[in-house]
């Protein structure tokens, strides 16, 4: 009798072998009878937990109990995983069906009926129907269950089959493990440190909040990239923004760095890192004309890293850290897309500059050369065409905003001739607001040409009548033409839009003391 056992035992792990080594189903529990066996596949959330039984089934009501407490442990599990809804596949491998009636108990699933969200189908395969069993379970699985079987097998058929199931589902477990593995996250901790170390490097020079100490250590500043300093789409990545600014990217870099380290290694997390968050500064540099710095683009860079992982290893990415990595990337998306401060270009171009590095990088001990250099000629691509179109943009005239960043950094220099320089020719090619044309008189009045500065703060008033820095501006002009009248028009008006403002009211007194008096004549 117990020769005659054996082939449904080995039938048991034999199916047990096909969902390991075919299906990707891992092993979540053998029971120490050896003859309860549930495995499941967490990365696609549609395969049914599957729950191989090795068990001679003499009453139909039997295999109802047996449903009926697997569906009680199953409402466990769906609670445990936190699914809306869980479906268990059972397999019952019997050498006899049941002697009365049961094949009702296998055409509807048996719903949890305390929930109604864990439901239970059951497909029977015995001695002398186990290829009628394998069509049923191949259309439950929607995938084809076939292999060979004999009438009978030896103990020691079984135990080598039970051998290569545990053996195979031991090794898969090991190589996921080693994936973990390439790396400590060396150059995790140290970028954190070079991260707090220039942070407070910026606060003893001026603070990390002051633009020109940012632009003076190499924040991002388009004006300075388009006449040359190339470097400054690397050293944005190591400069920050305020305490909180750098407290948020040290702590994302903390959580999300090592396990891209471990993962790729060091060198290749290095390159990684490095390439996404200057890939970040370039999208940054086509996209926004405002000064950027931080490391936020190379983090959203180990992001693409980890899309990369997902993309070559789907099942062991979902099963791990799959859901939590995208509910924190969608997350970040979303802040990025709905706060205007934030710099989601610098974002965007990261992730993808993580995502194309991984690619060229590939993994450790493993190689896909046609792959890599796929992604090398991709991502050479892209940046040549990115910064081509960049600095051609830059050619136009710029943008206003940096324009005048730029001339107001030359103007805390006292550095009065390039910044004229460089708003006149913007002026030449596009159509300056008051602002530009303010900057432009206030320069002209600091080189001595007042006759410039006084038709560029009439063009200020034709632009924006409202602004009484202008007004006063020109009353001064006025007064060192020794036009009184025409100053006092300017100054009262300056008072009118602005009465607070003491220096202006101390003006209107002064050229009232210069006015000729009304009755002088009598």
């Amino acid at each position: 009798m117990g020769v005659l056992n054996n082939k449904e035992d080995y039938l048991f792990w034999r199916l047990a072998y096909f969902f390991v080594s075919e299906q990707g189903y891992r092993i979540v529990q053998l029971f120490d009878n050896q003859k309860e066996l549930w495995l499941e596949r967490l990365e696609n959330k549609k395969a049914p937990i599957i729950r191989l039984l090795r068990q001679d089934l003499d009453w139909s009501n039997t295999m109802q109990r047996d449903i009926e407490f697997t569906a009680s442990n199953g409402e466990k599990v769906r609670k445990q995983l936190g699914r809306g809804e869980l479906s268990i596949l059972n397999v019952y491998i019997s050498q006899y069906p049941p002697v009365d009636e049961y094949e009702f108990r296998l055409v509807r699933p048996f719903i949890f009926p305390q929930s109604n969200k864990t439901s239970v189908s059951s497909v029977l395969i015995t001695r002398d129907q186990y290829e009628e069993g394998f069509k049923t379970l191949s259309t439950r699985i929607e995938s084809e269950v076939s292999f060979p079987v004999h009438e009978e097998y030896s103990e020691q058929d079984v135990n080598a089959q039970k051998k290569a199931t545990l053996d195979f589902a031991i090794q898969s477990a090991r190589k996921e493990k080693e994936i973990f593995t390439n790396g400590k996250p060396f150059f995790t901790y140290f970028f954190m440190t070079i991260q707090v170390a220039v942070f407070l490097l910026l606060e003893l020079q001026g603070g990390s909040t002051n633009t020109s100490t940012l632009i003076k250590f190499g924040a991002k500043f388009n004006p300075y990239i388009y006449d040359g300093e190339w470097w400054r789409f690397i050293t944005p990545i190591f400069l920050h923004i305020g305490f909180l600014h750098l407290a948020m990217n040290t702590l994302a870099l903390y959580f999300l760095g090592p396990a891209v380290e471990r993962i790729f290694g060091n060198l290749r997390f290095l390159l990684i890192y490095l390439f996404a968050g200057i890939s970040g500064v370039i999208a940054s540099f086509i996209f926004s004309p405002n000064i950027s710095a931080g490391a936020s683009g190379a983090i959203f860079g180990c992001f693409g890293a980890l899309l990369y992982f997902a993309l070559i290893y789907p099942k062991l990415f979902f099963r791990t850290m799959g859901p939590s990595v995208i509910t924190v990337l969608v997350f970040n998306l979303i802040f990025g897309f709905t706060v205007s401060i934030v710099d989601n270009a610098g974002h965007l171009g990261g992730l993808a500059g993580g995502f194309l590095a991984a690619g060229i990088v590939h993994f450790p001990k493993k190689k896909k050369p046609f792959l890599q250099v796929l992604f090398l000629l991709v991502s050479a691509g892209i940046i040549y065409g990115s910064l081509l179109y960049g600095f051609e943009h830059s050619k136009t005239g710029g943008n206003e905003s940096s324009t005048m960043m730029l001339a107001q950094e030359y103007i805390k220099q006292e550095n009065y001739e390039q910044a004229y320089g460089v708003l006149t020719k913007y002026a030449e090619s596009n159509q300056p607001s008051a602002e530009v044309y303010f900057a432009l008189s206030f320069i002209e009045i600091k080189l001595g040409e007042l006759k410039e500065a006084k038709s560029h703060l009439h063009k200020v008033i034709e632009l924006d009548p409202d602004l009484p820095e202008a007004y006063y501006n020109l009353a001064l002009i006025y007064l060192e033409e020794n036009d009184v009248l025409n100053a006092m028009e300017n100054a009262e008006k300056a008072v009118e839009i602005r009465p607070s403002q003491q220096e202006y009211a101390d003006l209107v007194q002064e050229l009232n003391r210069l006015l000729p008096s009304s009755d002088g004549g009598q």
